[in-house]
């Protein structure tokens, strides 16, 4: 009981972490917002992502800051606080590596591909990137509450990928495509690889050893594989080792207080 306690803690901590962190970055960019059109947008001209142009690749990092306009920076808000909490809840640090790769791979997508000299700002590739990271990051984590989030999130915002394809004008659509793409590779890069060592090298038999042999002076305990006097690494090894998908669920929503 005191295990399930200790992880709700940790859990409810990153997770009040996250909302702070999202408020703070969305307060930024209105911040942000504020000063660029007090300066007639100047800040988007002079630090937005041209496609090709070398001295424009420093942009990568301050263009997901800047916006064209209030209806702009209006239309971004709302998503990106709502995606970015649940892409940090689960850990901020992991969460900045991932705001770090999306806003690389968004902006790449437009310095290399995107046509014509216009100067590309906006939030909105950043958006793509943990709407995809939220919606396949339960998948390489089995996280059986992040895969459910996932499914919801899918079904409710499956409309944003018609951004994501060509034909809307005005809006970058290889910026919210790279930004996806990004989203989806941080999900896998980012995943959570200790559950996936205990789940597949635990038990007493090592990795990829036969659940029942002889010891190593050579002869087998009398009774055979599946009797009592086998090896401990034989028939009590798998119990302890694999957990069932139910009891995942189980776990996952008694460290979020629902059991």
């Amino acid at each position: 009981m005191g295990d399930t306690n200790g992880r709700a803690e940790v859990m409810v901590a990153e997770a009040r972490k996250a909302f702070f962190v999202m408020f703070a970055f969305v307060a930024l960019i209105w911040l942000v917002q504020l000063a660029n059109a007090a300066d007639g947008y100047d800040l988007s001209r002079d630090h937005g992502v041209v496609p090709g142009d070398a001295d424009s690749l420093p942009a990568l990092l301050s263009a997901p800051l800047l916006h064209w306009s209030w209806n702009h920076i209006e239309a971004n808000s709302g998503p990106l606080f709502v995606f970015g909490f649940l892409a940090a809840y689960r850990g901020v640090t992991r969460f900045l590596g991932l705001t770090l790769l999306v806003a690389l791979t968004s902006g790449m997508a437009v310095w290399l591909f995107e046509r014509g000299g216009v100067d590309t700002v906006g939030a909105s590739g950043l958006v793509f990137g943990y709407f995809g990271y939220v919606v396949v990051r339960g998948l390489f984590d089995r996280h059986l509450i992040d895969t459910l989030i996932g499914v919801v999130m899918a079904a409710s915002f499956a409309y944003l990928l018609t951004v994501a394809v060509p034909g809307t004008p005005g809006v970058s659509w290889l910026g919210h495509l790279g930004g996806l793409a990004g989203g989806v590779l941080g999900a896998w890069l980012f995943r959570d690889r200790g559950k996936r060592r205990s789940a597949s090298g635990g038990g007493g038999g090592g990795g990829g050893e036969p659940a029942a042999t002889a010891p190593r002076g050579g002869t087998a305990a009398p009774g055979g594989a599946g009797s009592p006097g086998s090896t401990p690494s034989g028939s009590a090894a798998p119990s302890g080792s694999t957990a069932s998908p139910r009891a995942d669920l189980h776990k996952e929503l008694r460290d979020l207080g629902l059991l």
